[in-house]
């Protein structure tokens, strides 16, 4: 029993299952199914990963219940017909071999579909706004009729019973999110005027009878879930009062337990919170159905520590804990906190990067910023070196640290040269506001993981000369700020981005920030929040271009609530002694400052790589040392480097 977390790892029970802890893998979808929506082997090696961590119960990923309109993406992992039940009961076997309990979760996609073809099918003709977005008319939504609603209501059923079949020990209906369910169940996606909308009775009744037709066809004795937003965190949307009601309801008609999230879709930043967005974004209305039932409920959404865990099962807001990012950060995360070793999980830093951005997004399989290795397990293992060498590793930041680690698991004698008293590098700066603070745990974890190894660090400038001893070098020496040949940048009043982040250079209460990109409006952003009068300033029609949707969305909530003036389409042609002159279509203006920070971009510093590489030395670039980017980019190049030498 793990004395750092009890409630955590005490045993638990839902419906008549029994659980060795209180840790749900929440169901995410990954994109690694076969087309057809079968099982494939790409996706049994993930599970059996995900299942071998230490997790009391593993959800299996969304499975759509129909061939019609239910897919909702990619790959998508079918339980439509009987065809698929092979599969799954492998999937299912693999899972419950490495000791957890085997979940999946069914759904109907209803109007989100990201595949974007027809049909689609909802209870109005309410596209989703993205869809609308990329494909117009094509987007609209079938409006089901109601032999259409009763033939969704006995593929859910269907499906329950094949996941029964198949050897899962649990179903979950998928009733959150902006899916089917709740597209019936929001007045926002419903304007129906027949017995399912309208009112809260008939808003509900799609549950009711989908509920029914589960337990009639799985019998009272199997354990069945549902997944419900507190609220969609739509204006016109369904508050937790429904939500309530509707969980009372739904006890009675035989649910063991109520997965507790928020938001759909259209509000993602409520559903996949961002570092932006509060730690346990939605743990508020799980302790709230809590209070009105008398079945488990499980919390969900952003609690990505151990210790956040505790807290939500000793207070009494939940009976277990739903985690989706901390298990593609870690899928140790559960064995780690019950042996009471919670320094050495790799938390999930809520970027969406790997998990959405760089991957979802784009019809490719899933991956973790800071895991390379999910959804590629069994290709990219730590293996023993076949030739054990003596490597120098230069910059002790975030790929330089990862380099270490990969190289020194690897069974190579590692050393790292880092000229600052810490580690940490640029990660120090991308953690410094507050709304970063996620990063904070990871920088710790790192610098944790290299002491543990026992990874020695030189705290000096390495050159050509002092890596000569060494058979391998890699060169982590991160990036620079750009600095504009403009009149006047050079004057006491021009500070660089990072000068201004790290305090190296005091900032006054007037401030100009030059670049709109990711790092000035996070800059700006910061100071704003801490009282400075900030004017930021773009070239471009638009600012933070290129930036991850769910970080967009929480920023411009944030900078709404601000006295922030943001220029766009506007140049800075000359720094001032006072301030900033810039231009636009509208003429020339002088914002006056006390300091104008110039966030233009980093560029990568490759100076040492390129004296090693003429000197004849094995040498490689990691992080933003190849190019400048993000955290995603600095442990996914260097892993890549370091299981390679």
């Amino acid at each position: 029993m793990s004395k750092l977390f009890p409630h955590v790892f005490a045993p638990g029970k839902i419906g008549t299952l029994t659980l060795k802890n209180r840790v749900v893998k929440a169901p995410q979808s990954s994109g690694m199914s076969n087309m057809d929506g079968t099982v494939s082997e790409r996706l049994v090696r993930y599970y059996r990963d995900q299942a071998a961590g230490g997790t009391g119960l593993i959800v299996v990923e969304y499975a759509y219940v129909d061939d019609i309109g239910a897919k909702s993406a990619h790959c998508h992992l079918g339980i439509s017909n009987n065809e698929h039940i092979p599969g799954l009961a492998w999937l299912a076997e693999n899972i419950k071999e490495m000791g957890a309990a085997a979940g999946i979760q069914i759904e109907h996609c209803g109007r989100q579909k990201f595949l974007g073809t027809q049909p689609i099918c909802a209870p109005s003709a309410l596209p989703w706004p993205k869809l609308w977005d990329q494909y117009g008319v094509q987007a609209v939504p079938h409006v089901l009729t109601i032999e259409e609603i009763q033939d969704i209501v006995h593929a859910f059923g269907d499906s329950a019973l094949r996941a029964k079949e198949a050897g899962f020990d649990l179903v979950e209906i998928h009733g959150a999110h902006g899916y089917l369910l709740t597209n019936f169940f929001s007045p926002h996606t419903n304007h129906r005027t027949d017995l399912y909308g309208g009112t809260l009775e008939n808003r509900m009744r799609i549950y009711i009878e989908i509920v029914r037709d589960v337990r009639k066809k799985v019998g009272p004795d199997f354990p069945v879930t549902i997944r419900l937003s507190g609220t969609d965190y739509e204006p016109d949307g369904f508050p937790i009062e429904d939500t309530i009601e509707l969980a009372k309801v739904l006890e009675r008609e035989g649910i063991d337990a109520f997965h507790i999230s928020g938001g759909d879709h259209h509000t993602m930043i409520h559903q996949v919170s961002p570092m932006a967005m509060s730690i346990c974004h939605n743990t508020w209305a799980a302790e709230a159905i809590k209070k009105v039932v008398s079945v488990p409920v499980i919390a969900s959404g952003s609690i990505t520590l151990p210790e956040y865990a505790e807290e939500i099962i000793a207070s009494g807001k939940g009976d277990f804990v739903g985690l989706g990012r901390p298990l593609w950060a870690d899928p140790e995360w559960s064995n780690k906190a019950a042996a009471d070793h919670p320094e050495d999980i790799r938390p999930c830093i809520r970027c969406n990067e790997g998990c959405l951005e760089r991957t979802f997004f784009h019809y490719k399989a899933i991956t973790c910023a800071v895991n390379p290795v999910v959804s590629r397990e069994g290709e990219l293992k730590i293996t023993p070196a076949p030739v054990k060498k003596n490597v120098a590793v230069v910059g002790g930041g975030a790929a330089g640290m990862e380099a270490a680690r990969v190289l020194k698991l690897r069974g190579h004698d590692v050393t790292v040269y880092e000229e600052k008293p810490v580690n940490g590098g640029l990660l120090h700066e991308a953690a410094a506001p507050e709304f970063k603070a996620d990063i904070r745990p990871f920088m710790k974890y790192q610098v944790t993981a290299l002491e543990k190894l026992g990874v020695p660090v030189i705290r000096e400038k390495a050159d050509v000369a002092k890596l000569e001893k060494y058979d391998v070098v890699v060169c982590a020496t991160g990036s620079l700020p750009i600095i504009p040949k403009i009149p006047g940048v050079d004057k006491p009043v021009a500070v660089d981005c990072l000068s201004a982040i790290n305090g190296a250079k005091p900032v006054g209460k007037k401030v100009v920030v030059i670049g709109g990109g990711l790092v000035g409006t996070e800059t700006a952003l910061d100071l704003a929040e801490n009282g400075h009068s900030v004017t930021l300033v773009e070239m471009l029609p638009k600012i933070m271009k290129d930036v991850a949707v769910t970080d967009f969305l929480a920023y411009s909530e944030r900078i709404a609530k601000t006295d922030m003036r943001i220029l766009t389409e506007t140049r800075l042609e000359e720094v001032l002694d006072n301030g900033a002159r810039v231009s636009s279509k509208k003429g020339e203006e002088v914002l006056e400052a006390d300091t104008v920070i110039l966030a233009l971009g980093l560029k990568a510093e490759q100076g040492l790589y390129n004296e090693l590489l003429a000197a004849g030395k094995e040498v490689y670039l990691a992080g933003d040392a190849v190019k400048a980017g993000k955290i995603f980019d600095a442990i996914h190049t260097a892993y890549r480097v370091a299981i390679r030498i």
